[in-house]
């Protein structure tokens, strides 16, 4: 998120991209026959790209990610991403480069289902951003955060909802991650992080229900008793899933950050994957003179 609060952009890199239609119409048996840099910036000319690529795409080394014509990598202290995307649906070109700089890098690693199939690594939940595309307007500073979710089972399988937030505070940040599994359990995990990454858990408040957008999605955050959690400015609203920054209070402190919704009852849903088809492009082979 920008530092004005006006602007924010999440970048998210597949390999086995879990909200591709093509990913599961493959029946998800070669996950990097399937990657994706999906980018999508958030304020005034905001744009979204989510292009689903064949293996020939992908290049991993130790400190490198390429997915077609963009490309990741770490230099030991910052995440440098390279961005050269074809937005959808508008078709043009969303180029530039994001920084991030982790204040600390965290050893925390969270399973998220009782076998381990499921992990959430928050690599980093306090760190620096600069973002500079060339769409006008489209330079600024904030504060970021990076994390990392590994699977061997398809999210459906094991989910029907979960929420997650992350909120800066004056300490550092608080990350709250809450299921439904498909067994019937649930997940509640609250974590506090300082700026030096020591994690420690979180009294958290109790969860609290604010309002659906348009899509309807189910969205309910962690709460002091006397504060009731509301949308600041919409993201990201589709038919399974939300995100927004959102306002909080929590242990006293009212703090404002970005959270996500994802309903997986929904989105196992047939008829949700030709929708899906529209926003994700497939591209198969690389390189190409196109995207």
């Amino acid at each position: 998120m920008s530092d004005d609060g006006t602007k924010a952009i999440s970048i998210i890199a597949f390999i086995g991209s879990v909200f591709s239609p093509w990913y599961r119409w493959s029946g998800r048996k070669d996950p990097e026959d399937h990657c994706c840099l999906n980018v999508v910036t958030y304020g005034k000319g905001g744009r979204w790209t989510m292009t689903d690529r064949g293996r020939d795409a992908l290049e991993l080394s130790e400190t490198q990610m390429k997915i077609g014509p963009s490309h990741l990598s770490w230099d030991g202290s910052a995440l440098t991403i390279h961005i050269d995307e074809r937005t959808t649906p508008h078709g043009g070109r969303l180029r530039g480069k994001v920084t991030l700089t982790p204040r600390a890098v965290t050893n925390v690693e969270l399973p998220l289902c009782n076998d381990g199939a499921h992990i959430w690594r928050p690599f980093a939940p306090v760190a620096d951003i600069q973002v500079r595309l060339e769409n006008a307007g489209w330079s600024w500073s904030g504060h970021g955060y990076f994390d990392a979710n590994f699977g061997t089972r398809a999210l459906e399988e094991d989910f029907d909802y979960w929420t997650w937030g992350r909120f800066p505070t004056r300490e550092g940040a608080c990350c709250f991650y809450d299921a439904t599994r498909c067994d019937g359990s649930n997940l509640a995990a609250a974590i506090a992080f300082d700026e030096t990454g020591k994690a420690s858990p979180v009294d958290a408040p109790r969860t609290a229900r604010f309002k659906s957008a348009f899509w309807g999605v189910h969205r309910e955050t962690r709460a002091d008793p006397d504060f009731a959690p509301h949308e600041v400015r919409p993201m990201l609203d589709a038919p399974f899933y939300n995100r927004a920054m959102v306002r909080t209070k929590i242990n006293g402190e009212t703090v404002t950050g970005v959270h996500e919704s994802l309903d997986l009852n929904r989105f196992r849903k047939a008829w949700m994957m030709p929708m899906l088809a529209f926003r994700v492009p497939r591209r198969k082979n690389w390189p190409k003179r196109w995207l």
